[in-house]
């Protein structure tokens, strides 16, 4: 049996107040969201009504428990899925359920699930469709990830007494900022209140939770799952594919830029030309973050009369060929394989926050990333703790081109920053499945 959940602290005084006028707005806004979504083309073309919690699948052995991860992304949906094949394969009849939010994590997450876990697009936080999504799955644990605090969603489950966690818990400091003024703490207090566990990133992140009075009890470190993330064997489809990249590259020096926010190409192209100079047949694998800012780097190349190919084409890599751009989604782990050295994006820009670092590392890459970190930076100092050459923290275009003159060198560098990533990669990863799970079977299973 769990530990009985606190009682609301007296900072939630008000919260209840709060929470029906977000109630209200909420189911007032959630059809032109929805319309509005379409529209952009982020939501599925076809499974749309899952986010009204119109559900596509039947639910497995009903009135029997039902664990729900949600995740909003598919960085945060990454994360997840240690704990899933965990709890799936500890409990293999246990029905699992995980929902995102976005296209791009519905695309690559739906072929990485153990069987008979359930895929869904989650609910929009609005009181209908949460009730509907809850009325027909009936979870009886739901493990929330990161920092996806939605109030109808936990309100909801904790009505009806269903036990919520926040696994990898995170906050901003946009956030926190955001959630400590007057007209958000009442709210965000209660809505803590009703977890039953909270298992935060780093200090940083429980001295937040903390101060906007989470109940100090359910506030336990179990490690960050983003380190797991890595931590999975390459299957036999990717062994394939690393096999023709290798074959197609033709032992040429070669780095990877992942996960390249629009902007920052610029960056990148004008490295790899500076670099061209002194490593004439370089190649370099260029992934944007989102696949349609692939016509914007396209051009760029093109109006720099760079010669590359685009991975969705299949065409063939010539010894012309300057820079491989893929255009496709769900490789990274694979291609990380492929590279000795990895730059990391979403860092070398101003309102950046940085990637996940930790697959790269897995994949015993030489690991560089730019100043803009965000909430990674901890990733960063547990990796430096371990080995200070596990990752290199550029500060700009300059340092990051003279680091990589440094790597592609000095082949003893090179091999000294793989190994060390990897080694960090290997002491950080070690355990953190099974601390969380323990942790959500402590503080949150009671079925």
């Amino acid at each position: 049996m769990r530990p009985a959940r606190a009682p609301a602290p007296a900072a939630a005084r008000g919260g209840l107040a709060l929470y029906e006028l977000y109630r209200a707005a909420s189911r007032a806004a959630a059809p032109a969201v929805l319309l509005w979504r379409r529209l952009q083309g982020l939501e599925h073309p076809t499974r749309w009504p899952e986010r009204l919690g119109q559900p596509s699948a039947a639910r497995p052995r009903p009135g029997s428990p039902l664990v729900w991860f949600h995740a909003v992304s598919l960085g945060e949906g990454m994360a997840a899925l240690p704990v899933v094949r965990h709890c799936a394969g500890l409990h293999p009849g246990l029905p699992v359920l995980l929902t995102t939010t976005t296209l791009s994590s519905f695309e690559v997450i739906k072929d990485l699930l153990p069987d008979g876990v359930i895929y869904q697009f989650a609910p929009l936080d609005c009181p209908d469709a949460i009730d509907s999504f809850i009325g027909y799955w009936k979870p009886s644990l739901v493990l929330l990830m990161e920092s996806e605090l939605w109030p109808n969603l936990i309100m909801s489950a904790a009505a009806k007494g269903i036990a919520v966690a926040l696994l990898n818990a995170r906050m901003s400091l946009k956030s926190f900022n955001r959630w400590s003024v007057p007209l958000g703490l009442p709210l965000v207090t209660l809505m803590l209140s009703k977890l039953s566990l909270v298992a935060p990133l780093s200090t940083i992140q429980a001295v937040r939770f903390q101060l906007l009075h989470t109940p100090p009890g359910i506030i336990h470190f179990a490690g960050d799952l983003k380190y797991a993330v890595g931590d999975v064997n390459v299957m036999e489809n990717e062994v394939n594919k690393i096999n023709d990249l290798r074959q197609q590259f033709s032992n040429r020096p070669l780095w990877m830029a992942a996960s390249i926010h629009r902007g920052e190409e610029q960056v990148i192209l004008r490295v790899h030309e500076e670099l061209i100079k002194i490593y004439p047949t370089l190649l370099l694998i260029l992934v944007p973050r989102h696949p349609q800012d692939c016509k914007t780097f396209s051009l760029a190349l093109k109006k720099q009369e760079v010669n590359f190919v685009l991975r969705s084409t299949k065409e063939v890599v010539s010894s012309g060929t300057r820079v491989y751009m893929v255009d496709t989604l769900g490789e990274l782990r694979m291609l990380y394989r492929v590279t000795p050295v990895a730059v990391i994006g979403g860092s070398f820009l101003p309102g950046l926050a940085g990637h996940n670092i930790s697959e790269a590392a897995a994949a015993g890459c030489a690991v560089v990333t730019g100043p803009h970190v965000g909430h990674f930076y901890h990733m960063l100092l547990d990796m430096w703790q371990i080995n200070p050459l596990a990752v290199k923290q550029v500060a700009g275009e300059f340092k990051l081109l003279q680091t990589l003159k440094e790597l592609l060198g000095d082949a003893e560098t090179l091999g000294a920053c793989q190994r060390a990533a990897k080694d960090a990669f290997s002491i950080m990863s070690h355990g953190v499945v099974n601390r969380v799970w323990n942790l959500v079977c402590r503080f949150a299973i009671d079925f």
